[in-house]
């Protein structure tokens, strides 16, 4: 546009009273009346119609702002339309057999779903993953790294495992409570306060089942996501709360593909997201972090971290879920 008006404006006469100014066009009508007067120093007539821009209301601005995230969303994911642009929408997304690491998902009839901030969007989806809670998940195993080389350490798969259970069933906590029901409270908490925020969520498992595996999930993620950030509580036995901590990459995976590219995008996010968790006042364990071979890294192509919130002896109610939710908001918005 920018270069469009520099070519109009230099073929015009520097006395014929036309002046641009933060980018429009002021006309004397009267000093550039190029018809009438048969102007004998202009080469070519020159016919033009002013036509008034519209009016930038909040609305237009709204709806400009929706349909540049379409735009690249549709890029990402031709298979999933978004045709409804609404704030405030919430869109299933399924999984596209052409993404990258597709062919290795076991369970993928399930559906994610993308929800809308209803006002003061930032264009920024965040993924959040309530881990586990996928029926049948231990009863099939899939790749524990695309390139189908072993575990280089522990974990629920034991180091040297080449394969690992889809989706694993999870601990309960000290007074029975089941970590796939808290994890799923924990991030429908976490979902609208990041709406509150104007941040879009992609809500991997939107209920108490959820038919996609672990890669299927991160897959879903890379594609239409800005960042993963997976929920969990570790099942360690201690009998008191040990804290937060992140699970960083180990160094036995950092010379290996898509983890090479994206290792130091993943510990950024969760350095995020303990800083956080930590100025919020929630109890950090250690150094906040702890290296494990995880699916969920070997298979991002995003930041992508998974954020242990506690032991199976934490506190889980809602007033807990909430703080723990505002240090994980106040960690995304270091990011993004």
């Amino acid at each position: 546009m920018a270069g469009a008006l520099m070519m109009f404006v230099s073929g015009c006469r520097k006395d014929s009273a036309m002046e641009v100014t933060n980018g429009h066009i002021d006309v004397d009508t009267q000093a550039l009346n190029v018809s009438a007067r048969g102007s004998e120093d202009i080469s070519q007539e020159v016919s033009m119609e002013i036509v008034s821009p519209p009016e930038e209301t909040a609305e237009n601005l709204a709806e400009d702002e929706v349909q540049a995230e379409d735009e690249v969303l549709e890029e990402t994911n031709p298979e999933v339309a978004y045709v409804d642009a609404t704030p405030g929408a919430v869109e299933p997304v399924a999984l596209n057999g052409v993404w990258q690491y597709a062919d290795y998902t076991k369970i993928n009839s399930g559906t994610a779903a993308l929800y809308r901030a209803a006002s003061g969007r930032k264009n920024v989806v965040i993924g959040v993953n309530a881990g586990h809670g996928t029926k049948g998940g231990q009863s099939v195993k899939t790749y524990c790294h695309p390139d189908m080389t072993p575990k280089v350490t522990g974990g629920t798969t034991a180091a040297g495992a080449v394969t690992a259970v889809a989706v694993s069933g999870g601990m309960s906590f000290a007074d029975g409570a089941r970590e796939a029901d808290v994890t799923l409270r924990m991030a429908q908490i976490l979902r609208d306060k990041l709406l509150a925020k104007g941040y879009d969520v992609l809500m991997l498992r939107d209920g108490p089942d959820v038919q996609l595996d672990n890669i299927a999930r991160t897959v879903i993620a890379n594609n239409t996501a800005n960042c993963l950030i997976s929920l969990h509580w570790d099942g360690d036995g201690l009998a008191y709360d040990k804290g937060c901590f992140y699970i960083s990459t180990p160094d036995g995976i950092k010379n290996m593909e898509p983890v090479a590219s994206h290792w130091q995008m993943h510990e950024q996010l969760g350095q995020a997201l303990i800083s956080g968790l930590r100025d919020s006042g929630c109890k950090i364990n250690g150094g906040g972090k702890m290296a494990i071979d995880l699916t969920q890294t070997s298979y991002s192509t995003i930041p992508s971290i998974d954020i242990e919130l506690g032991n199976q002896a934490s506190a889980h109610d809602d007033a807990t879920l909430s703080k723990l939710g505002d240090g994980l908001v106040l960690g995304i918005g270091r990011l993004f």
